[in-house]
């Protein structure tokens, strides 16, 4: 039987940024994929970009919050908690679930005061875990533990944040693990990814599709280029992806005599699709979740190297993968190596999702209900 649309359970997804990242392709797939028949979804954000116009384009409502940055600022941040507060308070929502740092924080203690039934905290790596002073991680630490107290849930992605989450007293009976899960991707053929992005390179092409901030440790990767390149190692590295750091990167890359070697492709939409072009799949972050692009490089069938920043348990889903340790070029550089010289004798991987999407949604939505 039908649910009433008058009856039906209105969800608000609150966000920091609305551009384009894990976090962001996570709440797409949640707002535009829940049962409509049973849910009303609505998502506010900060910062604009793909994620409100792609929401948009899906028939989604969006509310910007423009207070809401992702940076600290006393001003800002109380502007933003009054912000949230009235959104809150107008929509009337019945589940709130928040995603990204600041905007959980704020969006935990509007929807306490404002007495929403049920809040519910999505971890997208615990921010703690970010190479900072001691100060400022114990600090981070405890708004992460209060974010988690205020909220009735905390879903984590990976096993390795449900580890931490379950040691957080107050929070640790919280703790759902519900693993991010991809649609059935269609790739390019490899010649015709290839001719799409103008790469004519015969020797092996790894990639590396990600947000440029620091976190993605992508200045490790083109070290490790550097480091090839001094063993007479002859391979191409193409990043997919645009933010704060490509300047920089790019800089670095010319510093160390590889920007022959290193291209930067910018951002383009549904990056996945062009995979088969490459032959590596390089996630070279020091501070992650369970990624994305991990599960449609799998999908894709290329050889993955990583490092332990993402989940660990997810390699045992990945049957051609390396785990190395984080902010160790010379490691990334060795696996590389070691990657390329077996690669012939792998297996492919399995032409099937390795976390179904539908797996993701149906655990969610037992938890709205």
């Amino acid at each position: 039987m039908k649910t009433p649309l008058l009856d039906r359970k209105k969800v608000l997804y609150v966000i920091t940024k609305a551009t384009y990242g894990g976090a962001q392709k996570y709440v797409y797939d949640l707002a535009t994929n829940i049962p409509k028949e049973e849910f009303e979804m609505i998502v506010a954000y900060g910062t604009h970009g793909k994620l409100a116009e792609d929401l948009s384009a899906a028939g989604t409502k969006v509310r910007q919050l423009p207070s809401l940055g992702r940076d600290i600022a006393i001003i800002s941040d109380i502007k933003s908690f009054f912000e949230i507060l009235k959104t809150v308070r107008e929509l009337k929502p019945d589940v709130i679930h928040l995603n990204s740092s600041k905007a959980a924080a704020l969006g935990a203690f509007a929807a306490r005061l404002a007495g929403v039934p049920k809040i519910i905290f999505t971890v997208h790596g615990w921010p703690f875990k970010e190479n900072r002073n001691v100060f400022s991680r114990w600090l981070i630490y405890a708004v992460s533990w209060l974010t988690g107290l205020l909220s009735h849930i905390v879903i984590v992605v990976s096993r390795s944040d449900a580890t931490l989450g379950k040691r957080m007293r107050g929070v640790s009976g919280k703790i759902r693990h519900i693993e991010i899960g991809v649609e059935p991707q269609v790739f390019l053929p490899r010649e015709k990814a290839a001719a799409a992005l103008s790469i004519t390179d015969p020797h092996p092409r790894v990639v590396t599709i990600a947000e440029l901030t620091e976190n993605k440790g992508v200045r490790y990767a083109v070290e490790a280029i550097a480091e090839l390149k001094k063993r007479n190692i002859l391979v191409s590295y193409f990043v997919i992806g645009d933010g704060e750091k490509r300047v920089e990167l790019e800089e670095q890359a010319k510093r160390q005599g590889v920007a022959d070697r290193v291209r930067f492709l910018g951002f383009l939409p549904n990056a996945a699709e062009y995979l088969r072009a490459f032959d590596i799949f390089l996630l070279p972050s020091i501070k992650e979740g369970t990624p994305y692009v991990l599960l449609e490089a799998g999908n894709a069938m290329l050889p993955i190297v990583m490092t332990n920043a993402a989940d660990i348990e997810l390699a045992e889903h990945l049957p051609n993968v390396r785990v190395i340790p984080t902010r160790d070029a010379p490691a990334l550089a060795g696996a590389i190596i070691e990657t390329i010289e077996d690669v012939a004798e792998t297996e492919l991987f399995p032409e099937k999702a390795v976390f179904p999407l539908s797996e993701m949604l149906e655990k969610t939505v037992f938890l709205y209900r």
